[in-house]
């Protein structure tokens, strides 16, 4: 399983997503273009010390993202279908736009609209909830879906 975010552009959001990815050992692809470097202080701080730990790349294409995937969900607002009801399986990838678009269009018609799902939201008075906070909510479902392996109560990094 991999969580792919096409075009972030807040540094922040990327390096707290980097920090769930290490957290819970799945692949993290950025798709250009990106709205910071890699190397940026503030998505580093974010995912504070964690970075020797997260397996990520960066694809210059939703074809180059998209390559050994076995079935992308598309995080967005233009469906009705809940994140908890696709049927995830390993291989799969969670798919996140940018933070102030989404993701684009084009590549939500280029697949099934069965693909895509959202994070019901309750209260019409705010309008999006934090990249982060999606990708940690969708991850989470996914993993439970698939079965996570033992967590640790006590987590003791390796240094």
């Amino acid at each position: 399983m991999k969580l792919i975010l096409v075009h972030p552009l807040i540094p922040q959001n990327a390096g707290s997503i980097g920090r769930l990815c290490a957290g819970m050992d799945i692949e993290l692809v950025f798709v250009e273009p990106l709205g910071f470097k890699i190397e940026d202080r503030y998505l580093k701080r974010a995912g504070l010390d964690y970075w020797p730990w997260i397996k990520y790349s960066v694809a210059s294409s939703w074809e180059e993202a998209f390559a050994d995937v076995k079935t992308p969900w598309f995080f967005t607002v233009h469906t009705q279908r809940s994140y908890t009801e696709a049927q995830y399986q390993e291989g799969d990838a969670l798919v996140f736009g940018s933070e102030n678009t989404g993701l684009p269009m084009e590549l939500l018609q280029r697949y099934s609209d069965e693909r895509r799902v959202c994070i019901p939201m309750t209260n019409p008075n705010v309008r999006s909830l934090n990249l982060a906070q999606c990708a940690a909510v969708g991850l989470c479902e996914a993993r439970r879906q698939v079965g996570c392996p033992p967590h640790r109560l006590v987590a003791k990094p390796k240094v």
